[in-house]
């Protein structure tokens, strides 16, 4: 029964948090170009990371893949 108060709980939260985004009266929306700017940076590191080091980071998956697979 705590699960199912719990479960109706949880909908209850996220058809109001909808309804409000639907409104649009979310104060946590935040704005588009912000969150752009954020991806294109993110995207900008990763490739200023994996571009340099590249090999040592392919070589540590293939180990680390190598490892689980042969089983240690």
């Amino acid at each position: 029964m705590r699960a199912l108060t719990w479960l109706l709980t949880l909908t209850t939260a996220l058809s109001r948090a909808a309804a409000a985004r639907l409104r649009d009266e979310d104060p946590e929306r935040g704005d588009v170009p912000g969150w752009v700017m954020i991806t294109v940076m993110t995207a900008a590191l990763v490739l200023a990371i994996l571009v340099p080091f590249r090999e040592a980071i392919v070589s540590a998956v293939q180990n680390a893949l190598a490892s689980v697979t042969n089983g240690g």
